[in-house]
């Protein structure tokens, strides 16, 4: 696969608490240079970064991050703020504990909420696979289709785990034609990106595919 394609795929990561400014200004001149499909920053930093690469790149952050224990309320307002602040596309995480107590219409309600509030940005819903059982990422494709959601994303990068095959293979296999599938957590290796694009996963979330695309200087060639 070639790296291009690969980038192409890639919301480039930055979401560490202590980043600053400067290091998001790089993360969004790698973005525009590599031609990321957006650069996934904390809410801080988006009307700043929409300034600074104006067209050039979408901007995607984070809502009820990393827990998702937020109230609907705050979600919609933070998902709200973003996007008059310049947001593309908002990456929201569920409520674990509802799904887990089997409160699927709490989270159904709360992402068709998100669903109006992004209006035609592009929404994300994490679900934190790893935290999960089978029978409720199972649960939560259904929701996710039916809430109306852009994608279905595996993982925030802060719990005990990040995306895996048998996750984005079981969630693309589930969830409806409209949804998409995102990877992100742990995605380390330029094989483990093609894997998951080939498994079905149309972005992958991660802060190390340019930094191993500079490394290889192989942005020119067809393969690694």
């Amino acid at each position: 696969m070639n790296i291009n394609e690969i980038l192409s795929h890639c919301d480039h990561t930055l979401l560490s608490p202590s980043a600053t400014w400067e290091e998001i200004r790089v993360l969004c001149d790698e973005g525009m240079q590599y031609h990321t499909a957006s650069v996934c920053i904390p809410p801080c930093h988006v009307k700043k970064a929409k300034a600074y690469v104006g067209d050039q790149l979408k901007i995607c952050t984070v809502v009820g991050f990393p827990n998702g224990d937020s109230t609907t309320a705050v979600k919609c307002f933070e998902a709200e703020e973003a996007i008059r602040e310049g947001a593309d596309e908002i990456d929201t995480v569920i409520h674990i504990g509802a799904l887990k107590e089997g409160n699927d219409g709490e989270i159904l309600s709360e992402l068709v909420a998100l669903r109006k509030a992004c209006g035609e940005k592009i929404l994300k819903v994490i679900i934190e696979a790893c935290l999960l059982t089978e029978e409720e990422k199972l649960r939560m494709c259904r929701i996710v289709t039916e809430a109306g959601a852009n994608y279905i994303k595996t993982s925030t990068g802060f719990s005990k785990g990040g995306a895996t095959r048998e996750d984005v293979a079981l969630m693309r296999a589930n969830v409806g034609d409209k949804v998409k599938v995102k990877a992100a957590g742990g995605i380390s290796t330029l094989q483990d990106a093609e894997d998951f694009l080939t498994l079905g996963a149309d972005r992958l979330g991660s802060s190390r595919i340019v930094r191993l695309a500079k490394e290889t200087d192989i942005a020119d060639t067809d393969r690694y």
